[in-house]
């Protein structure tokens, strides 16, 4: 096997799990497991699926592996789909979220009885109906064989913005009104809410980031117990000493001042390795922190070690203690959602524990 993989803890996982359920108590949960489950591949564990009755992706295309592996029970899209995937929809039973109208009447005309959850827009500004559009789908909706099991909205700034939050919240909460139905799922709150809003999640929650176990926000480990589930390592496979005035790597970006010891480890942008990182960036062997130099490579990083590093040692490019993936994302002025999911699949995950 590759010596570059991703270790992925099923049992930090389960933590974090029961960690969510004893914070919201009652409440149900639809786990988000969209882009490969941030990148950690539970989504291809059906062991792990199994154990909840719905869950949560942004694709159809993601919807039918989850079918094709075995899993049969709830899967909704949610993102409303491209009408030209219907067909699939109706084939594989998947729920899907709903907010147009052309989208909806194609279901109709379809005569097609699958569960949908509709999407109001309170404010994020990119998809859902409006307020002002509710008495309309109520006509279709209602008239149709169509499931109406849901309603939803996503709050965009639950992390950072009370007031703001708070009128998503009071218009989702008209909207409620306004459809006046029994909806058996109706969820506002993804990761920062439903940390930041326990007394307004409704019952149902979409738990993403934190599922597993990274930070959605600065501070809610304050809140709650997570455990971070993977951490990506490899294996140095090349050492060699170099003189003084000595280039590395790609540009000559980085120029050694004094004789060198540099290790050549077989990860690179081709795995998800920004290249943005180079000459600002770290990773860890034998619990102590290397620099990463000269420009990163399609398939292999240059680090500048010492004589304690051996060939064939572990290499840790986070591993959750000594360097975070906040960390990272930090140095990249990014989101550690986009370091972890962005990992190729080049890069084998191992379940561990």
């Amino acid at each position: 096997m590759r010596p570059t993989v991703m270790e992925v803890s099923l049992n930090n996982l389960k933590y974090n799990i029961d960690s969510i359920k004893k914070y919201i108590g009652n409440k149900m949960m639809i786990p988000i497991i969209k882009a490969n489950g941030y990148g950690t591949y539970i989504n291809k564990r059906l062991d792990i699926l199994n154990m909840f009755d719905i869950v949560g992706v942004a694709l159809v295309s993601e919807a039918i592996e989850l079918r094709n592996i075995g899993y049969t029970k709830d899967i909704i899209v949610i993102n409303q789909p491209c009408i030209d995937e219907i067909d699939d929809i109706i084939k594989y039973n998947i729920t899907v979220g709903v907010s147009s109208t052309p989208f909806i009447e194609e279901l109709i005309n379809r005569n097609s009885n699958i569960s949908i959850h509709i999407e109001v827009d309170s404010g994020m500004g990119r998809t859902g109906i409006t307020l002002d559009e509710i008495d309309k789908f109520k006509n279709l909706l209602y008239k149709s064989n169509l499931k109406v099991e849901g309603i939803y909205t996503h709050l965009s700034s639950a992390d950072s913005d009370d007031n703001y939050t708070l009128k998503q919240f009071d218009i989702f909460n008209k909207a409620l009104k306004r459809f006046n139905y029994n909806f058996k799922y109706i969820h506002a709150c993804a990761s920062n809410g439903l940390i930041n809003y326990k007394d307004n999640i409704f019952n149902t929650v979409r738990p993403g980031i934190i599922l597993y176990g990274y930070e959605s926000f600065k501070g809610i480990l304050d809140k709650i117990n997570l455990k971070p589930i993977c951490k990506l390592k490899s294996k140095v496979t090349f050492l060699k000493t170099v003189d003084k005035e000595t280039s590395i790597s790609y540009g000559r970006k980085y120029i050694t001042d004094k004789v060198s010891k540099i290790a050549t480890i077989p990860i690179g942008y081709a795995d998800g390795m920004d290249r943005n990182l180079f000459n600002k960036a770290y990773v860890v062997i034998n619990k102590h922190k290397y620099s990463i130099i000269g420009t990163i490579c399609m398939d292999s990083i240059m680090v500048l070690v010492d004589d304690n590093v051996k060939l064939n040692d572990d290499v840790y490019i986070w591993d959750n203690d000594i360097i975070k993936v906040e960390e990272i994302a930090d140095s990249l002025n990014t989101i550690n959602y986009e370091v972890i999911s962005r990992i190729s699949d080049r890069v084998p995950r191992i379940f561990i524990d």
